[in-house]
């Protein structure tokens, strides 16, 4: 006897099997992660209090002045905590090199007069990136002797967020317990790991300032019976990592919120499986939902469920992945949605809702002529725009516009809509279609009225011989045909339909050495104001290439594809020549400008370039002292000895050397003072809203300060408004460069600005 088996079972069985598929592929973790911040903000609470952190802060960097601290400072600060009753004294800094032999001895004194309290920390690293060895980091010698050792080696997760915590991991052959471990007195294999409880305020955490314990200035009861850790958490010591939604912390405040979590008790961990069985029940009750706006409410019902229960059961210390049962429901809800729409979507498939007009399905369907005619899509640029100023109501009307404009010029075709801001038309092969375009173009020039709203209107248009048997290609060429057109300036550009993306790559990056002879490389000038004399001193060298046929290419498309066919040398080579040409060319007119260069990742440590760039200084072509070398922070990574000593050796020559995009990389102060650096440039993504953005002007100011500081000059790059520009100021920013001051410009272009600022000043 047959058992028949309803939809709902079936749609239920397919979504479980589904999201158990999903789950061996490993979708869960990226879900479970995004949700992190979500669980932090439903259930926040405030740290136990048994820890204290003593934070070598800014204004203990400002009162010792010196880097490393001298170590009689630890020495100190180990008599007062311990005379104030601390339970223990955990150090989170590294003490793996000598110091002065007079301070390395005062604090193995102290560390002798705590009777046991203090921990040092031991630590693994890479010996360089990309290397699977790695050195072991110990106290040196004299301070281990009456120390005990808690590792304080964590690592983030592959998208740069520390989650978890080891109980313990093992240097120079030797299992250590984890700085938390070590505090909280949890005992656990070395290698194994505890997520990190982040619904702890790292605010509520009490800290101490470290220069205020060194001078006995705090009150003893806030010590006494607590265990101290001590850590950096001044932004020049660039111990910083990123932590689900707190954001970027100090290394120390992850290690207390890790220690935090162990005081509550080692957090368990069951599995997907509770969260999977309880949405199994839940989406049952979606699946036999009949209307959309039942299934709205059951769906959301059910996430609501899901949410609060993984909530109570993380504050209990079981910490259950809520994405699994998140997966099955979204996944039970989505089949439900297309049962319930299908037979919407059968009898409207043909029709676009909005315009009335044929939709892409019509014209993938409508039957193919003895012909190979032509077919067009037509662009409109700053849909969303004319969409907001008309009104939603008003869209349909403005496609039907836009489509008998467009009708017209094509002798009454029919038009089809693609999408919102797409539409295409079948053309019969004609000779010449820049006469076409040409009556298109002008009937477009006048604005479109809807409803007495008169509108501008721009479009571009992409041109493919289309086979009929294969219209879905032919439409996907000439749809990206015509946003190259959009993206390039001009009406319309043809695509081919055969030619697929890979080769137009290599075709591209063969016709690159031939563009490098003939011309078609050009060098465009972004111009960089010094914000003090409110004048144009330097400039960036952007590269740009005209093709004869493809015409304007973004240095987006081609660039990538000069670094991975070692191309990106010759390139390089060619702007430095060009723009030191042009430094020549403008010095005897009477503008002395710097010019930035910038110089790929894979280029520093190459010796073939620097001798390159020598061959060029040997020319006696201008001036390598007016000359910036842009890197960025990566650049230095894969080889740091070879890459140092290469910028080292540019410097030598006269060459300038910029840190380009700092902040979006991991540079230390320590490895920034190697470096032979005259500037930083602070990103535009820490720069575009750090006037109204309160942690990207805070990132900015400190970046500000800290360049200041080993003396080095700051460019900030992203200004779009006068705000931007007047907080930059008001900073002691040094230089500004953005769209709101000037976008790149040729060089002829550049020399009329330069002229015309310049007389500007003189009837100043």
């Amino acid at each position: 006897m047959k058992v028949a088996v309803r939809p709902t079972s079936w749609l239920l069985i397919a979504s479980t099997i589904a999201t158990l598929c999903l789950l061996l592929v490993g979708v869960d973790g990226p879900l479970d992660r995004a949700l992190d911040p979500l669980r932090i903000v439903a259930a926040p609470h405030e740290a136990k209090g048994k820890l204290l952190v003593v934070e070598m802060d800014a204004e203990s960097a400002a009162a010792i002045r010196q880097w490393p601290w001298p170590r009689e400072n630890y020495a100190q600060v180990i008599d007062r905590l311990h005379a104030a009753g601390a339970a223990s004294i955990v150090f989170d800094v590294d003490l793996s090199a000598a110091s002065s032999p007079a301070g390395d001895a005062a604090m193995a004194a102290a560390i002798k007069r705590a009777n046991g309290l203090v921990a040092l920390p031991t630590f693994a690293q890479r010996s360089r990136t990309g290397e699977r060895r790695s050195i072991d980091a110990l106290p040196i010698a004299i301070l281990r002797e009456h120390a005990a050792l808690a590792s304080v080696s964590i690592a983030p997760d592959r998208d740069s967020i520390i989650r978890q915590a080891p109980f313990g991991t093992i240097t120079q052959g030797t299992p250590r317990p984890s700085l938390s471990a070590y505090i909280a007195g949890r005992s656990g294999a070395a290698d194994t790991f505890f997520p990190i409880d982040y619904t702890i305020n790292p605010a509520s955490l009490p800290r101490l300032s470290f220069v205020a314990v060194r001078d006995g200035r705090f009150d003893p009861r806030l010590v006494r019976g607590r265990n101290i850790l001590i850590g950096g958490t001044a932004v020049e010591m660039a111990d910083r990592y990123g932590t689900p939604h707190w954001g970027v912390l100090p290394g120390v405040i992850v290690q207390a919120l890790a220690t935090e979590t162990l005081l509550r008790g080692v957090p368990s961990q069951p599995g997907p499986w509770p969260m999977l069985l309880l949405a199994v029940a839940l989406g049952w009750l979606i699946a036999r939902s009949g209307r959309p706006a039942t299934l709205a409410g059951a769906t959301l019902g059910g996430v609501l469920l899901l949410f609060a229960v993984a909530v109570v059961l993380q504050r209990s210390g079981v910490v259950v992945p809520l994405a699994p049962g998140l997966l099955l429901l979204l996944l039970v809800s989505g089949g439900r949605v297309a049962l319930l729409v299908l037979d919407r979507f059968r009898t409207q498939r043909m029709v676009d809702e909005s315009s009335g007009l044929p939709n892409r399905a019509a014209l993938l369907a409508a039957p193919a002529g003895n012909e190979r005619p032509q077919l067009a899509v037509v662009r409109i640029a700053e849909f969303d725009q004319l969409v907001a100023v008309l009104g939603a109501r008003l869209e349909g009307d403005l496609i039907r516009r836009i489509a008998d404009r467009v009708s017209v010029a094509a002798g009454g075709a029919m038009l089809y809509r693609l999408a919102d801001r797409l539409l295409a038309v079948e053309l019969p092969p004609v000779g010449d279609a820049g006469e076409l375009f040409a009556r298109l173009r002008a009937i477009m020039l006048q604005p479109v009225e809807v409803e007495g709203r008169r509108v501008d209107v721009i479009v571009s248009i992409g041109l493919v011989d289309a086979d009929p048997r294969d219209r879905k290609a032919a439409l996907t060429s000439a749809a990206l045909a015509a946003e190259e057109a959009a993206r390039e300036g001009v009406f319309w550009r043809v695509a081919e339909a055969d030619q697929s993306q890979l080769e137009r790559q290599v075709t591209l990056m063969g016709e690159l050495d031939d563009a490098l002879t003939s011309g078609a490389i050009e060098v465009h000038y972004q111009p960089k104001l010094l914000l003090s004399e409110n004048r144009i001193v330097s400039v960036e060298a952007l590269v740009r290439w005209r093709h004869p046929e493809r015409g304007f290419i973004g240095p987006d498309a081609f660039i990538p594809l000069a670094e991975q066919t070692d191309r990106i040398g010759p390139l390089t080579v060619h702007v430095l020549e060009t723009a030191m040409h042009d430094q020549v060319r403008w010095r005897l007119l009477g503008h002395d400008v710097t010019i930035a260069v910038n110089v790929s990742a894979r280029l520093v440590a190459s010796a073939d370039f620097e001798q390159d760039v020598r061959a060029i200084l040997r020319k006696d072509v201008g001036d390598p002292s007016r000359i910036i070398f842009e890197v960025t922070e990566s650049a230095t990574l894969t080889d740091p000895e070879a890459a140092v000593a290469a910028l080292h050796r540019y410097r030598a020559l006269g060459i300038g050397i910029s840190m380009d995009d700092y902040g979006t990389g991991q540079s230390t102060l320590s490895y920034l003072r190697q470096l032979p650096l005259a500037e930083l440039k602070i990103d535009r993504s820490f720069v575009q809203f750090s006037h109204r953005n309160r942690n990207d002007g805070l990132m900015v100011r400190s970046t500000i300060d800290l360049a200041h500081s080993l003396g080095l000059k700051v460019v900030a790059e992203g200004i779009e408004e006068e705000a931007c520009l007047a907080f930059l100021r008001e900073l002691g920013c040094d230089y500004a460069q953005g769209y709101h001051i000037s976008r790149p410009l040729r060089a002829e272009a550049l020399v009329q600005l330069l002229s015309a600022r310049s007389n500007l000043d003189q009837v100043a």
